[in-house]
């Protein structure tokens, strides 16, 4: 019988870094792997999407804020940042902040920040890369006008694979996140190992994007270790939770990883991964 690759790589000792699109996405999904991984390999976690912009915001900017209860997004934002470094300390992984937009508030290069002219004050959407949550954001279709935006994230990504080489764990990009999106695509250009995982609590709502799936070979392991760990990690992001979850209850379901089939992949990007071959 096959040993759980999971628990094969974490017991080989290969370096894990989680790639995280924003300040929480790492714990809501991998919490329960990360936490048992502690101790027994080095665990890392990268966050992408970790600013604000400055306003004027477009309204689906605005009505985050609202739902959040906080109108100045540069304060959430360090509020964030503080919550993520505290949940991640007591977990005792280490962490690295990369500073790039969140995909609500990233403006198209060379648009005006603080200052902007008359028409982006009263229509701060066209100054935006994804002027609406609904119709852009949500779409998982990645704008043209972030390429930049991906080529900076392949460049952070061959930093990070310096030796020993690490495993990457990356998002599947479930429910269509253009910012998880991006995360996906950059570990699927960068050529390293990775494992992606399914992401929580979008999961619950929308399913895996097929085509993606058979495009890279992968097939699904379930994670149930240290769920009840990974709740309390999960509160810590108090700025988020509430919005994530209005009765105030997080789902102990089981973490779901995909990885590549050496069976199948016959030389395709990832493919013949160590773990299952």
């Amino acid at each position: 019988m096959r040993a759980d690759p999971l628990t094969a790589v974490i017991e080989a000792g290969t370096p894990l870094v989680v790639l995280s699109p924003h300040l929480d996405d790492a714990v809501l999904s991998c919490g329960a792997l990360m936490t048992h991984a502690m101790g027994r390999t080095q665990v890392r976690v990268v966050t992408f999407f970790t600013e604000s912009g400055a306003p004027p915001y477009t309204f689906s900017g605005r009505q985050y804020l609202r739902q959040v209860g906080q109108p100045d997004a540069e304060r959430l934002y360090r509020r964030r940042r503080a919550e993520d470094r505290e949940v991640l300390a007591r977990l005792g992984a280490a962490w690295l902040h990369l500073g790039l937009v969140d995909g609500l508030f990233r403006r198209k290069s060379g648009a005006p920040g603080r200052s902007p002219g008359r028409v982006r004050r009263v229509l701060p959407e066209v100054a935006h890369v994804y002027p609406t949550y609904r119709l852009h954001i949500a779409t998982g279709r990645v704008s043209r006008h972030d390429a930049r935006t991906l080529g900076r994230m392949l460049a952070l990504l061959q930093e990070l694979a310096a030796p020993p080489r690490p495993v990457l764990l990356a998002p599947c990009g479930v429910g269509g996140h253009v910012d998880h999106v991006l995360v996906r695509t950059a570990a699927e250009l960068s050529g390293e190992p990775v494992i992606y995982y399914s992401d929580f609590p979008y999961n619950q709502r929308h399913r895996l994007d097929p085509g993606f799936v058979d495009r890279a070979s992968l097939i699904e392991v379930e994670w149930s270790r240290e769920l009840a760990a990974k709740s309390a990690l999960v509160r810590g992001y108090g700025s988020q939770a509430r919005a994530l979850f209005p009765g105030g209850r997080i789902p102990m379901v089981p973490e779901t990883y995909l990885l590549a089939d050496g069976e199948r992949a016959n030389g395709r990007p990832n493919g013949g991964a160590p773990w299952l071959s």
